[in-house]
């Protein structure tokens, strides 16, 4: 089967080479996986030669890199929208990020599989060009949910890091079987339920605050 490629483009200018392959690259990751990403098909797309690029960019893994950041920024957009659309109920938004999350997964499979190169080490949850419209990442939003949570007297301070890979790990499992496992086949609507039970679920088990006795 005949790989799909981004439209052509007008040759980059004003300094914006990087700008364009990084787009190209998600553009190409988006329709054809991690694996269509190389160096060649992404300055072909642009307009360049692959020399070009390396103004910019050390190698292939370096500007995967910048193209997995620039996934986790429409990562943290999806989840910004599906909390807009869920109130402002401090449970509710954590359950926004684990449905947005796996939404995102589902509607970009090449995507979200190239998004995992922009988090190679825990540091890299904060870079800049993974925030969404709020100025936030997605890992920020997932803290700043459960920071309410913690205000509104729903969960223990002192489980917020714990509580945090507990969302994530159980969120990010269930979005590889359903985009690469053995849940892929399943029905979009089926997975969008059992996304919204996961979610619920897993806000519901988080450790409460201790109860103070007199």
């Amino acid at each position: 089967m005949a790989q799909a490629t981004p439209s052509a483009r007008r040759p980059y200018h004003h300094g914006n080479l990087r700008a364009a392959l990084v787009e190209v690259g998600y553009e190409l990751a988006c329709a054809n996986g991690t694996d269509a990403v190389t160096l060649r098909a992404v300055t072909r797309a642009v307009g360049v030669s692959p020399t070009a690029a390396y103004r910019h960019f050390a190698d292939l893994e370096d500007l995967r890199f910048a193209i997995g950041v620039h996934a986790m920024s429409r990562l943290a957009r999806s989840i910004e929208r599906h909390q807009a659309a869920g109130g402002d109920d401090p449970g509710r938004l954590l359950e926004a990020v684990g449905v947005g999350y796996v939404a995102f997964a589902l509607d970009n499979p090449g995507a979200f599989e190239v998004a995992l190169f922009g988090l190679v080490r825990m540091e890299h949850v904060g870079l800049a060009e993974g925030r969404g419209e709020s100025g936030r990442t997605a890992f920020e939003l997932l803290l700043d949910a459960l920071t309410r949570l913690v205000v509104a007297g729903r969960l223990d301070p002192a489980a917020i890091d714990a509580a945090a890979v507990q969302c994530w790990s159980s969120v990010h499992g269930f979005a590889s079987l359903a985009t690469r496992g053995p849940l892929r086949n399943y029905p979009r609507e089926t997975l969008d339920q059992m996304a919204g039970w996961l979610a619920s679920d897993v806000v519901a088990g988080l450790p409460h605050p201790p109860t103070t006795q007199t």
